[in-house]
């Protein structure tokens, strides 16, 4: 009997070779444990995939990204191309020289209202009696006649000094306007409301916002 053999089995059972069973972990719980881990890693994953979902389509994030996925995900909000209105910078009254013409019977006119325009700050040029053209033929106020870069330029401006003036251009190359006194003319304007309308016309048109 072998000296492997236990003791009272009487030589019916004997153990040979030189090799020993190894005990090993079933291999069924690892593969459990494995699986359980990848599940945890894959509900990950899917519940932070689904955060950044609803945090792009559901207006919850900040910044300029969030802004872009918001306008690409709502197709009713169009970009608008926001017109942009020049600025434009009215002349000042001392940069316009201006030639008082009488048009009327009434003598002294021309050199009255000269002398008022200037004390507002206009540059005077020529005054007199109207040329044959105008002569007795302006029935309104006046006429504020100029070249062709006036009716953006002097016109405005030294409109605000009469009212109901009534503009015209001509073919000239020189920068000069003339008043030409018509028949209706009774004062000019009263310094207040001409200062009024001049600070007006300095006053930038504002552009409209952009809105979906």
């Amino acid at each position: 009997m072998s000296m492997l053999t236990p003791p009272g089995m009487g030589g019916k059972y004997r153990i040979t070779g030189d090799a020993y069973p190894r005990m090993r972990r079933p291999r069924r719980r690892r593969r459990i444990v494995l699986a359980a881990l990848a599940a945890a890693v894959a509900l990950g994953l899917a519940g932070w995939g689904t955060l950044q979902l609803i945090t792009v389509f559901g207006g919850g994030g900040h910044g300029a990204g969030a802004g872009r996925a918001q306008t690409a995900a709502d197709p009713g909000c169009k970009p608008r191309k926001v017109p942009v209105t020049p600025v434009h910078v009215p002349l000042k009254p001392g940069q316009i020289t201006v030639n008082v013409y009488n048009a009327t019977p009434r003598a002294g006119l021309a050199k009255s209202t000269a002398d008022e325009l200037k004390k507002r700050g206009f540059a005077i040029g020529k005054v007199g009696n109207a040329p044959a053209a105008y002569d007795k033929k302006v029935p309104g106020p006046g006429l504020l006649l100029g070249g062709t870069g006036s009716a953006k330029g002097a016109f405005p401006v030294l409109g605000t000094q009469l009212k109901g003036a009534t503009l015209k251009t001509d073919a000239r190359a020189t920068a000069d306007v003339d008043l030409i006194i018509g028949a209706a003319f009774k004062a000019l304007a009263p310094q207040k409301d001409a200062s009024v309308a001049l600070a007006a016309l300095a006053k930038p048109t504002p552009a409209p916002s952009e809105k979906c």
